[in-house]
């Protein structure tokens, strides 16, 4: 399996994201929207950081039962409740995504949403990872 990331000089920098990557492998793996559930079903954590911090958690428990890891991920989406507080807290939230999926991003969408499926979710992870 290879993920090539692909990030045209002619497009602005990609911090955080790739803007194209290339996946070869033999399996795919989508992953269904993780929110920031804990084992008994309820929404924890109160700001936006912490919610994400246990959404990707989520979503990466996910991934590493269908047997992948987080070098595996092709394309996340992000939906947000608050895209302006979603940017104001980029530089933490980049930070969260290091210290949990590494450096090699994959092919990334925040999208504002007027509310998630449980009303006090902040923010929800989905993707698609390639597997060899």
């Amino acid at each position: 399996m290879s993920l090539d990331r692909v990030n045209p000089a002619a497009l602005s920098p990609a911090t955080g994201f790739s803007h194209a990557v290339v996946a070869t492998g033999s399996r795919v793996v989508f992953l269904a929207g993780q929110t920031a559930l804990d084992a008994d079903g309820k929404v924890v954590g109160a700001t936006l950081p912490e919610q994400f911090r246990t959404a990707l958690t989520n979503l990466l428990a996910a991934l590493a039962a269908a047997g992948g890891s987080p070098g595996d991920l092709a394309r996340v989406t992000v939906y947000a409740t608050d895209v302006a507080a979603y940017r104001e807290q980029a530089r933490e939230l980049g930070s969260i995504w290091r210290e949990l999926a590494g450096r090699d991003y994959p092919a990334m969408a925040v999208i504002g949403v007027v509310r998630l499926w449980d009303s006090e979710a902040l923010v929800e992870l989905d993707g698609f990872a390639v597997l060899e």
